[in-house]
């Protein structure tokens, strides 16, 4: 089995978002279930120099894109036993951004896209599967069914098109990607491209592509909802029986408290009372109040309105009310950047905001927070929330996506449960939960401890995942019987001369026995009077009648 993973980000080279945790993680599960997989990635102004020094050139080509011919450089390394390719072109990734700014966005994942399916038989690596994950990709699968299937390389090629987070589609216009692709007009009818008068890059794969898969079942189900749908409900209703959620998991090699060189103290699930030696080397390399008693509550998140930011403002003074600290990381909307510089001012001692993509902080603040707040609008899995469990810090979630597959709020009548959740969109609702948090970590440390090492003790690996994956794949590139095929073998031999016999005496061949040959006019002949010559005969009748009545006329 060969696989080719086409994303647009991934650990540890580039990352914005869950997306590159999930194409760094998952191939390499893969690997270890015998498939030959790799992954193809824009080559970013942005990969450090310490990884480009470790690339190879493989070959470099030129493609089309309208009226431009465009150089295509393939650089190849290997890391951690999977190849990457990284597609280079100075244009178009050569900046200081990665993507969400430019006014060519479309242009420049057109030609990614191209880039892919042309380069496949260059570096003599034609998969079984292209998995494509979010927009960036989306053009892969119609690309390969409208201009590339006739080819002998690719007509057996299959495409699995994963939906990362629907909200980002990949909207342009209509005239100017159609210049650059060439797919023709039939390819932006409504039940393909087309999408509210634009072409949408999401469509194309989720319409294209041979199945669909998004990051957890709950949100497979959700997306085909008009609240969750992003007005792509009825066309994933539609598509219903070739879309599957499949849990996302995390890398535990690198997130495990065990080992991980990035934090001040290891520990275990066993040694979990070292976890407050974690908590202390926070604090004071925050600048937060070190108390060993006191909860930590982190984000570590993309600063936005789909994060649940709205709810921790509003009810913001209630939760430092509690005496818990927070500790906030991540890059996002100005308004909530703001939100958080005044709050550390307002709060200082006892909240700390850090506004930028800092991996190893990250570890830190997983390691030495309590809780990890995720009130999410909406989540399609979620990947802070099996970190958090794995770092024994439990998390308040709304009940959402992946997060209502991951974490189960405690009962403390049955002693179930992971974390803390709220159903509700509601500021209110999610305060309450963490004020019941904060008194259980105050009042019941025995209840605490219990349910962080049971989350440390969790499985969030991609072990049961990749398993799914690869039978999807093994379903896609099973080879189906055709139907005639499945008649003749179903003919026994004794038969085999008698039917063409059938088939022959149909057709009126000349090979019929002349006596069944006879046999059949004569017996169109005898049926013909009931229902044609009868007719016929009542036709000849009428006109004998009115023939008469004027011969007699002159005799009169």
């Amino acid at each position: 089995m060969k696989v080719l993973f086409a994303a647009s980000e991934c650990v540890p080279f580039v990352k914005t978002g869950g997306l590159a945790d999930v194409v760094g993680a998952l191939p390499k599960r893969l690997r270890d279930l015998g498939v030959d997989v790799r992954v193809m990635l824009p080559m970013y102004s942005a990969i450090e120099p310490k990884w480009r020094e470790k690339m190879e050139h493989v070959l470099f080509f030129y493609v089309n894109l309208g009226w431009r011919r465009q150089y295509v450089g393939v650089e190849k390394l290997v890391y951690d036993g999977i190849t990457f390719y990284f597609i280079d072109n100075e244009q178009y990734f050569g900046r200081n951004y990665i993507y969400g700014y430019g006014a060519d966005e479309g242009e420049r994942f057109a030609y990614f896209c191209r880039a892919v399916l042309e380069s496949l038989p260059l570096i003599d690596f034609v998969p079984d599967v292209i998995h494509c994950n979010d927009w960036q990709t989306g053009l892969i699968p119609p690309m390969l069914d409208i201009q590339y299937r006739k080819l002998e390389q690719y007509k057996d090629v299959k495409t699995v098109f994963t939906i990362h987070n629907l909200k980002y589609q990949g909207l342009f216009q209509i005239d100017d990607i159609e210049e650059m692709v060439s797919l023709g007009e039939l390819a932006y009818t409504a039940d393909s491209l087309e999408f509210y008068g634009m072409c949408s890059f999401i469509k194309g794969g989720i319409v294209f592509a041979d199945h669909i898969t998004t990051v957890s079942p709950t949100y497979a189900q959700e997306i085909q909802t008009a609240y969750y749908g992003e007005r792509l409900d009825g066309l994933l209703r539609a598509r219903a029986d070739s879309l599957t959620g499949i849990l996302n998991g995390i890398d535990t090699v690198e997130y495990d408290p065990e080992t991980d060189k990035a934090i001040a103290v290891n520990y275990t699930a066993d040694t979990f009372e070292k976890k407050a030696g974690d908590k202390i080397a926070l604090q004071r390399q925050l600048g937060l109040q070190e108390n060993a008693d006191a909860p930590i509550i982190a984000m570590v998140t993309r600063l936005n309105s789909q994060k649940g930011l709205d709810l921790v403002e509003r009810v913001l003074a209630e939760i430092m009310s509690t005496g818990a600290q927070m500790v906030v990381l991540g890059m996002g909307e100005s308004k909530y950047e703001d939100l958080f510089n005044w709050a550390q001012w307002k709060y200082a001692g006892q909240l700390s905001a850090t506004f930028q993509m800092n991996h190893e902080l990250s570890h830190r603040i997983y390691a030495g927070a309590d809780m990890y707040l995720m009130p999410s609008m909406f989540e399609p899995c979620g990947l802070s929330q099996l970190i958090s469990l794995r770092y024994g810090t439990l998390p308040i979630v709304r009940e959402t996506g992946g997060l209502r597959d991951t974490v189960l709020s405690y009962n403390e009548y049955t002693g179930e449960g992971n974390g803390f959740s709220f159903l509700n969109y509601n500021a209110h609702d999610m305060l309450h939960v963490i004020e019941r948090a904060v008194s259980i970590y105050h009042e019941k440390k025995d209840v605490w401890n219990m349910l962080a090492r049971r989350a440390m003790q969790g499985s969030y690996g991609w072990d049961e995942s990749a398993k799914k994956y690869l039978a999807l794949y093994e379903e896609l590139t099973a080879p189906k019987p055709e139907k005639p095929a499945r008649k003749k073998a179903a003919k026994p031999a004794a038969e085999g001369e008698k039917k063409p016999a059938a088939r022959k005496k149909t057709a009126k061949a000349a090979e019929e026995p002349a006596q069944e040959a006879e046999k059949k006019p004569a017996r169109r002949r005898a049926a013909k009077p009931k229902a044609e010559e009868a007719p016929a005969q009542e036709a000849e009748k009428k006109p004998a009648r009115r023939t008469r009545a004027k011969k007699a006329e002159p005799e009169t």
